[in-house]
């Protein structure tokens, strides 16, 4: 059974999610401030954490932000009432996941949720994907001098292992089994986010920019992941 946590200092909220996904099938835990929901996520092992924005005592941003440098991987749907493209952005690049605006329905969270857990690292063995991904699975992916182990979620490169998000694994596998094609942002947001409209592009550049600090030597004159302007990015095998 897979457990979710949520964090959010409006009770109607931690009530109505809780019922939903409970009724899906979830085990859930619930935490009205932040420092109680910082301190839950690293004490147990969740599956997906539901994150709000505004909190008292410490903040979504915040927690977020101090889960990933304590190297806490959960997948994190952050929650505001706030509509604001900042806001949006800075919680992406912290470590989020993705992004949900207030008000909305439990219907539209658990299409969030799994599309979020699609392919993720917190899958359980119970999970069954797509044949055609089974088929696609390989115990290893080399490029250069990167090495992707899909099955076990581990990327090393140049010698070390570099830890990534769950989005951001996700993004650089897509990427590498279309080398030297050229991808546009709406395809790579349909493909990883199951997002389908324009303007939550920005999503895609944050992720790509996290990709390019922790594979390329140089972010400024990247070898891998090249820009094709006014078109997407495209994964490039550098020359020997």
């Amino acid at each position: 059974m897979k457990k979710v946590l949520i964090v959010d200092d409006e009770q109607s909220i931690l009530t109505l999610l809780s019922f939903n996904l409970k009724k899906e099938g979830y085990a859930v835990d619930t935490a009205l401030d932040g420092q109680e929901g910082y301190q839950l996520a690293k004490k147990n092992q969740y599956d997906f954490i539901i994150l709000d924005l505004m909190l008292p005592t410490m903040d979504g941003m915040e927690i977020c932000k101090s889960l990933r440098q304590d190297k806490i991987e959960t997948p994190i749907l952050m929650l505001t009432a706030k509509d604001s493209e900042i806001d949006k952005i800075i919680g992406l690049e912290i470590g989020a996941d993705d992004y949900m605006t207030k008000p909305f329905s439990p219907r539209e969270v658990f299409a969030r949720m799994k599309a979020i857990l699609r392919r993720s690292k917190n899958n359980s063995p119970s999970d069954e994907s797509k044949p055609e991904e089974a088929e696609d699975q390989q115990e290893e992916i080399r490029v250069g001098d990167i090495v992707i182990y899909p099955t076990q979620y581990e990327v090393i490169v140049r010698g070390d292992k570099i830890e990534f998000t769950p989005k951001e694994f996700e993004l650089l596998v897509y990427l590498v089994k279309r080398k030297n094609r050229i991808l546009s942002r709406e395809q790579l947001l349909n493909a990883i986010w199951d997002i389908d409209f324009a303007g939550e592009t920005r999503i895609v550049d944050v992720h790509i920019s996290h990709l390019r600090e922790k594979i390329e030597e140089n972010t400024k004159t990247p070898l891998y992941i090249k820009t094709a302007r006014g078109f997407g990015y495209k994964f490039e095998v550098p020359k020997e």
